[in-house]
């Protein structure tokens, strides 16, 4: 009993070492995510940006997206607004130039998707030799008034690429937007945070980017996955490119609060980052040993990391089964230990998340919901998508819009 006890205790400690590895991840990246002092801006602001709004039927709020963009506290000659209405059947493109835009309508059934979209806009931005820096934001978006500040101080001080705050514009709409917006700031602001301050890549988000219109020229976008955005930022760190990150700006996006929709939305983000892992997890991190770059290690295990739904039930089971194998055999101790750290890992990360929500007391009594939400993030991961081709741009349902 003793020696298959001790080949079961090392079978476990095998399966802990990815466990601990990922938890670890996470848990240095928590302690790193106290927020930093934001750099000035240049005075006077001297950069001209380009905002650029990738839209597939989105007459609903495009309106509202181009008068917040146009409202940012920043020189009005320095900046404008570019919709790509991207084969639309509704009006998006007049009500967005109702509300100040500039439009460009693009219609190609083949080649659909927000990758197309934005290198169609960046095709005509660099074409038109203006923009020093081009920032994307989604079409469902509200910004803060600092952002193009923001981006012009990273700018300023030599980075080509940053990442705004990614965060949740109606929090309260249900229990799941509510713990989107602390799932949203583990993911986007302890992780970026932790990563700027180890000086990686802070990684890109989709929505909030703001990229050099030399980069651009340097690293054409040619991305078309359904994650186009974790694509060119593992192109970009192939490159010797880091994201730089501003925390102190943010793009706030509206998250879907029903059922269906959060699924849909739930279930490209999954199998996108499922293809991104497939494609570059363990190739980077060959390339990342070989060179001894810190900044591929750290955009491999981006990738690497799988989603924290199943680090916590990796980790809960390998502690259960570790105590249960202690008690029958009186091995186990090691490899529970071992798990322990990893789910301590966890913990901090969920912790520094909740904490940079800004949720309160609110934000703990949602988070008795994580086990239901994590749960159903295990589901979609194996569900099939219908009726979308691969890479096709689907549009998500939005508030307040009848179902298609």
């Amino acid at each position: 009993m003793n020696t298959l006890g001790l080949v079961a205790e090392l079978a476990l400690l095998v399966l802990a070492v990815p466990v601990l590895t990922w938890g670890g991840y996470l848990g240095v990246l928590a302690l790193l995510s106290w927020t930093p002092r934001a750099p000035l801006p240049p005075s006077p602001p001297a950069l001209r940006f380009t905002f650029v709004v990738p839209a597939h039927n989105e007459a609903l709020g495009i309106a509202q997206t181009v008068k917040s963009l146009s409202a940012v506290d920043y020189p009005k000659a320095l900046f404008d607004v570019l919709v790509v209405a991207d084969n639309c059947t509704d009006d998006t493109a007049a009500r967005a130039r109702e509300a100040g835009a500039t439009v460009l309508e693009r219609t190609n059934l083949e080649l659909r998707g927000k990758g197309y979209a934005l290198a169609h806009a960046f095709t005509h931005v660099l074409g038109a030799g203006v923009a020093d820096a081009v920032v994307v934001v989604d079409a469902d978006t509200l910004v803060s008034a600092n952002l193009l500040s923001a981006f012009g101080a990273r700018l300023a001080a030599g980075q080509v690429a940053v990442q705004a705050y990614y965060g949740v514009q109606n929090p309260n709409a249900s229990w799941r937007t509510r713990l989107m917006r602390i799932a949203l700031a583990m993911f986007h602001q302890v992780r970026s945070i932790g990563r700027e301050r180890l000086k990686v890549s802070a990684g890109l988000r989709g929505n909030g980017m703001c990229f050099r219109t030399s980069l651009l020229r340097e690293v054409p976008h040619d991305a078309y996955s359904l994650v186009e955005d974790l694509e060119y930022g593992i192109r970009l760190g192939r490159r010797g490119f880091r994201v730089a990150y501003a925390f102190d700006a943010e793009v706030l996006g509206e998250m879907v609060s029903g059922g269906e929709a959060s699924r849909s939305q739930r279930h490209r983000w999954e199998h996108g980052r499922a293809q991104m892992l497939a494609l570059y997890g363990w190739p980077l991190m060959r390339e990342a040993i070989k060179a001894r770059s810190l900044l591929l290690f750290d955009l491999a295990m981006d990738v690497l990391v799988p989603p924290l739904s199943r680090v916590v039930a990796f980790a809960a089971f390998g502690a259960v089964a570790s105590v249960a194998l202690a008690g029958f055999t009186g091995h186990g101790a090691v490899a529970g230990g071992v798990f322990g750290l990893s789910l301590s890992g966890v913990g901090l990360y969920v912790c520094a998340g909740w904490l940079h929500s800004h949720t309160g007391l609110r934000g703990l009594f949602d988070l008795a919901m994580a086990p239901a939400y994590l749960a159903w993030k295990v589901v979609i991961r194996f569900q099939q998508p219908k009726g979308a081709k691969k890479n096709e741009w689907v549009r998500t349902t939005r508030e307040g819009e009848p179902r298609p």
